[in-house]
């Protein structure tokens, strides 16, 4: 049976990714050694990480302002990186508080000074985005979430300002076309879109660095990084080689524009049996809906051994909602084709016919 994934991390990957993965376990590029095992500084291995950073630089049109980096730590690291890097001694931050990783985010930020929590939408359970708010003039950067995995939001589109913008698009990078240059920093944990989980992209406008004034570690340094290519230390190699097999899958798709559109009617489709069917009830607010993870409830939970009864019937796995949240969330990443998305609408269907 064809199994249905809708993890919502580490997420689902393209079958050639996998096959191509394997395949180097044993024996990459016909070297008789395992990619696993390998030097991050044999040539091969210099070209996977230098080919994973063009292909980014190709596919997002970073411009020759930005880099592009590799690290470790997932976007957890990043949360004090970012701090670290452009928050200066006794200068203050804004962030946008729309769900629990962006909560984190502002957490880690307040150990390097003082942070304005510019708006929040904790009171609702972070159901929305946030909207409506000032950016203040005075500040270092602002940092703001692009999608929440949780809670089923995203934001449309990205204020208007003259300090650095920061996002952490963890959960939607590489999912629709955006305009690299309005960024300062743009970072994410590889593990939805870009690959598999074990590395992290940070893409810096590097003409922000080294205005904070305060001594930095040299791994949570994005200038150690710039300098030495992404390769300051051994990193992931198996990882970093999924993540470029992923990116040239992506641009054999068309690239993201292509991908997007392939988005949108799975998001469509989904959102559309949701709202149609009255057994079920999504939890985003309808403006701020997420276009990767689709959040919605039974709306009689007697009826839940049933339902999953016929999920599991037609190989769906992974629908399971965060606990914050309960219910079911469908994470709908590049990789995850409209069949799947069909599927789990038809079995809804099935489920209204029988019980509804």
């Amino acid at each position: 049976m064809k199994v249905h994934n809708f993890s919502a991390g580490p997420c689902i990957l393209p079958q050639v990714v996998f096959d191509k993965m394997a395949e180097a376990c044993l024996n990459f590029n016909n070297s008789g050694t395992s990619i696993l095992e390998i030097s991050h500084r044999r040539k091969d291995a210099v070209e996977v990480i230098d080919t994973a950073r063009a292909l980014v630089k190709e596919l997002m049109n970073v411009p020759e302002s930005h880099d592009v980096l590799f690290m470790q730590g997932g976007a957890s690291l990043q949360f004090p990186t970012v701090a670290y890097n452009l928050l200066r001694e006794g200068g203050k931050a804004a962030y946008l508080d729309s769900g629990k990783w962006a909560a984190n985010a502002i957490k880690e930020a307040k150990r390097f000074g003082e942070i304005e929590v510019v708006a929040s939408s904790k009171a609702d359970n972070y159901n929305n985005v946030p909207k409506g708010y000032n950016i203040p003039t005075d500040v270092d950067y602002f940092h703001c979430t692009s999608n929440n995995t949780i809670f089923g939001t995203q934001m449309k589109e990205f204020p208007t300002t003259e300090v650095p913008v920061v996002c952490d698009m963890s959960s939607d990078i590489l999912s629709r076309t955006i305009d690299v240059s309005k960024f300062g920093v743009i970072y994410a944990g590889a593990q939805k879109n870009m690959g598999p989980a074990g590395s992290a992209v940070a893409i810096v406008q590097k003409d922000l660095l080294g205005k904070t004034g305060r001594n930095i570690p040299d791994y949570l340094n994005y200038a150690t990084h710039i300098a030495k290519e992404s390769s300051f230390n051994t990193w992931p190699v198996i990882a970093i080689y999924g993540v470029m097999l992923n990116l040239q899958w992506l641009k054999e798709q068309g690239g993201v524009e292509a991908i997007a559109k392939v988005n949108t009617a799975k998001a469509e489709a989904m959102y559309g049996e949701i709202d149609r069917n009255g057994l079920f009830t999504g939890t985003a607010n309808v403006e701020d809906r997420s276009q990767m993870n689709a959040t919605f409830v039974l709306n009689n939970e007697e009826l839940k051994a049933e339902f999953e009864a016929l999920l599991k019937e037609a190989g769906i796995v992974s629908l399971n909602g965060h606990r914050d949240v309960g219910g079911y969330r469908a994470s709908m990443y590049n990789a995850l084709p409209l069949e799947s998305v069909q599927v789990l609408v038809e079995v809804m269907k099935q489920f209204e016919q029988k019980f509804g």
